[in-house]
């Protein structure tokens, strides 16, 4: 009696001792995220091995700094060492793991560490290479920035309701907005010349924003002339600035000195020493008449 009343106890049932969390690594290593991943989905690591797939997604759920060393990979999934060794040699050669070297340096120590990085996103070897000298372009191509016309067409259905145009519109009209802006017209002049006096109701946008644009087209900027330029050089030895003209060999009147005197005589003549200075000092009187020379 008192066994069949202990049998019909409910029991309690069996707890389930919690899974440990993942350990970080020592400061330095563990995993590290490479750059530029694309978001999280279902169907990434399908293309790899059941197993393989299986080890990629529990490291790709690791906070950067755990510890994905064969051995502590082994302790918290269902894979023994040695299988795990093969996978992770696996997401290698797929593009999504990395293992490499770097030094740190402090003011202590200067040591190597081991960097191990992942990637959710499959890499080629171009981008690993060129992500380990510091400069790994994007994943994938950015998405190209719209032009401002473009912007403007789009934008245009805020100010005037009647004239919002389609993604198409605004492709199909974007170089006739961009010869408006080449020729000087500003977003103001722009959205006057096409909002203004509007028809009700406007029976299609596209072709009376393609008319405006076309008949109310401002004319091509008149170029400037040639200019004159009024050029001024400096003295090679002072400094001082004057007409190109009267800077003789790069230097002024000043800095050349007093220029030579034309010869005395008929041309071909060769004056003797000293005549020059005789007839100097007779013009000044500094010679008496009686020690005068005369031929």
């Amino acid at each position: 009696m008192a066994d069949s009343q202990f049998s019909d106890v409910p029991r309690a049932p069996r707890e389930t001792p919690p899974t440990p969390p993942h350990p970080m690594a020592n400061p330095g290593y563990g995993k590290r995220s490479a750059p530029c991943e694309r978001p999280r989905t279902e169907r990434d690591f399908t293309h790899l091995l059941p197993r393989d797939a299986t080890v990629a997604a529990y490291i790709d759920r690791l906070p950067d700094g755990s510890d994905i060393s064969v051995k502590t990979l082994a302790k918290h999934l269902p894979y023994g060492q040695c299988a795990l060794r093969t996978t992770l040699n696996r997401l290698q050669d797929a593009g999504h793991l990395r293992r490499g070297s770097e030094c740190v340096i402090t003011d202590e120590v200067m040591l190597w560490v081991t960097r191990t990085f992942f990637s959710r996103t499959a890499r080629e070897d171009a981008w690993w290479n060129a992500y380990t000298r510091g400069d790994a372009p994007p994943d994938e191509p950015q998405r190209p920035t719209r032009s401002r016309a473009f912007i403007l067409l789009a934008a245009l259905g805020r100010t005037a309701p009647a004239l919002t145009l389609s993604a198409a519109d605004c492709v199909r009209l974007e170089p006739q907005v961009g010869e408006w802006i080449a020729r000087g017209a500003t977003e103001a002049e722009l959205l006057h010349a096409l909002t203004s006096g509007l028809p009700s109701p406007v029976h299609c946008a596209a072709r009376l924003v393609e008319r405006r644009l076309r008949d109310k087209l401002p004319p091509e900027p008149v170029l400037p002339g040639p200019r004159t330029v009024l050029r001024t050089l400096e003295c090679g030895e002072c400094g001082v600035p004057g007409p190109p003209e009267a800077l003789l060999g790069g230097l002024c009147r000043p800095c050349r000195g007093p220029s030579p005197e034309p010869p005395v005589g008929p041309p071909g003549t060769v004056q003797p020493p000293g005549v020059r200075d005789r007839m100097n000092a007779v013009r000044a009187g500094l010679v008496p008449r009686s020690e005068r020379t005369y031929r």
